[in-house]
């Protein structure tokens, strides 16, 4: 239960592992931020990838943008997919924003998902439409700075995690924390604007359930 809930905390929460550590102790349980640190390390991919893997589905329409993250003085990109519904699918971080860069992430992402969409939205970098045309030129590419506020707004938990972790300090860090972030965050934060207060409690219920069982709380208990 302990480890699960640390996890939960760290990845759902703007919380520092010393944050943590201070509600672990108010509950009684006397846990350095060490450990709470390596628990992450070690148990939050795994949980991201079966939450992942509990996802309904994928809708065929795919967002694409990329932010500038800066780490140790040195400017990189961080390259992000999702789908119609908002659905993180894929985050690459990379040094550049050219179309090989493109390509890259466009290999990875069709790797994961396992299928190639019908339709990809993206703003008017000219990498994805010269990416596009070498790896997936079968789909349809609409470019439009308005037409991809879903991929732009999906930066905006980066972002605050970010200013809360003072920075990421290394590239790897930066693609193992989002990686895990990603899903395990989505998972917890049903569309409330869009669902009533009982749709919504009823989403965050099933939700932890689906945690419970991926963590085995309920055996272990």
């Amino acid at each position: 239960m302990g480890i699960s809930y640390c996890v939960w905390l760290y990845y759902t929460f703007p919380l520092s592992y010393r944050d943590i550590e201070e509600m672990m102790l108010y509950r009684g349980i006397e846990v350095t931020y060490e450990t709470i640190r390596e628990w992450c390390q070690k148990f939050g991919q795994q949980y991201a990838n079966q939450v992942r893997r509990k996802r309904s589905y994928v809708t065929d329409k795919w967002h694409l943008d990329e932010m500038v993250v800066t780490v140790k003085k040195q400017q990189y990109y961080l390259w992000r997919a999702v789908d119609s519904e908002g659905n993180v699918l894929e985050v690459l971080l990379q040094r550049h924003r050219d179309t090989e860069a493109a390509k890259r992430f466009f290999r990875k992402l069709l790797k994961k998902q396992g299928f190639v969409p019908r339709v990809m939205v993206s703003d008017k970098l000219k990498s994805y439409e010269a990416a596009n045309k070498q790896v997936m030129p079968s789909v349809e590419h609409r470019q439009h700075k308005r037409l991809n506020n879903r991929a732009e707004n999906s930066h905006q938990p980066t972002r605050v995690r970010e200013r809360r972790m003072r920075r990421f300090k290394s590239p790897g860090q930066a693609q193992r924390f989002l990686s895990t972030f990603d899903p395990i965050r989505a998972h917890f934060h049903p569309k409330q604007h869009e669902l009533s207060a009982k749709r919504y409690r009823e989403q965050l219920r099933q939700r932890f359930d689906d945690w419970w069982e991926i963590t085995c709380v309920k055996e272990a208990a």
